[in-house]
């Protein structure tokens, strides 16, 4: 049974009111599945398949029966920025077995973004250093990974699952530091603020100046984009031009 920070036993002769509690859900809903038989559960979520560049990165953590789980754990879209952070690095010091694995943008362009999630999470579970006896996947398809490994696919995993739920976290923070060091190559689409998210200010510098090399191609708004940027390029060169003549 994993262990819970700070978790203690209620005198049975106390009445207590019960208080809804994220963390204790979550370990609930992975317990069930211990309960069954199912001692290392591996929780696989991903992060970054709706931004225009920049990879799809996901994570696979394991919280062995020694490892105490950070107070906190969530689904990472229902934690603050600056919390994230923190239990990202708790998650890692837990004792919590954590891979992680990414697909890049030429592989997103050519597989499509479904495929290269996948292929991202097979990577993450590929990374974990033990065979988990159970894999919880965030979502509805369950990886390809060509190991005969357990598998459950669950909708709304990362608000249902510990495991998921961390891997969530992992995932999500770590792209975000991959994305915010593409910033300092290509300071000019604003990376380390959206991430590479359809934001307003990442299209007009797309529309201005054209993809970079870590956009996804195959993704329609960066096709429109780099078209626009193309026209936009051509009006420059044709009042250049006009300008030298006069």
């Amino acid at each position: 049974m994993v262990k819970r920070r700070g978790s203690k036993k209620e005198s049975s002769s106390v009445k207590t009111q019960k208080v809804p509690s994220p963390v204790l859900d979550l370990y609930e809903f992975d317990e069930k599945f211990q309960n069954r038989g199912f001692k290392l559960i591996a929780g696989i979520d991903e992060a970054g398949r709706g931004p225009l560049a920049g990879p799809v990165v996901a994570a696979a953590v394991v919280y062995t029966s020694s490892a105490r789980v950070p107070d906190g754990i969530n689904d990472s879209k229902r934690v603050k920025e600056s919390q994230r952070k923190v239990l990202f690095q708790e998650i890692l010091n837990s004792g919590a077995f954590v891979g992680i694995g990414y697909a890049l943008p030429y592989e997103i362009d050519s597989l499509n973004i479904l495929r290269a999630t996948l292929l991202a999470m097979s990577r993450a579970l590929s990374a974990l250093p033990l065979s988990p006896d159970l894999v919880l996947v965030d979502g509805n398809y369950e990886i390809p990974c060509g190991k005969n490994l357990t598998q459950i696919a669950i909708i709304g995993g990362d608000r249902k699952s510990l495991a998921i739920a961390s891997a969530s976290i992992i995932a999500k923070v770590f792209r975000d530091r991959v994305m915010i060091l593409y910033d300092r190559l290509y300071p000019e689409y604003g990376f380390a603020k959206h991430k590479g998210y359809p934001t307003k200010q990442h299209i007009e510098a797309l529309k201005k100046y054209g993809p970079c090399p870590i956009h996804r191609e195959s993704f329609r708004t960066v096709r429109q984009c780099s078209e626009k940027a193309k026209e936009n390029s051509q009006k420059m060169l044709q009042l250049s031009f006009l300008d030298k003549r006069a």
